[in-house]
């Protein structure tokens, strides 16, 4: 599977907000704070969800308070996607 983008993210996040209520993602907006980018812990929660669910994986606990901006975000998840996939070589 591809490496998790911050375009993924802010697909799902504009999803989980609705579309009349998606905030205007751009790339600058990868290292700017959820909050300061109108999303709240209820969003974040529903984003979290569903990457887990459509990638297959178990983010951890501390995702939600530790992943203050979509690029921290993308990082745990492509972390997460790393631990699942076997190691190169493995028999």
């Amino acid at each position: 599977m591809s490496a998790f983008t911050t375009e993924d993210l802010f697909r799902i996040m504009r999803e989980c907000a609705g579309e009349e209520e998606a905030v205007d993602l751009s790339s600058a907006a990868a290292e700017q704070e959820f909050a300061l980018l109108g999303y709240d812990s209820l969003a974040l929660m529903e984003a979290i969800s569903r990457v887990e669910r459509g990638y297959g994986i178990t983010l951890p606990e501390e995702t939600l308070g530790e992943a203050l901006t979509p690029a921290a975000f993308v990082t745990a998840v492509n972390a997460a996607l790393a631990d699942r996939m076997p190691a190169a070589g493995a028999a």
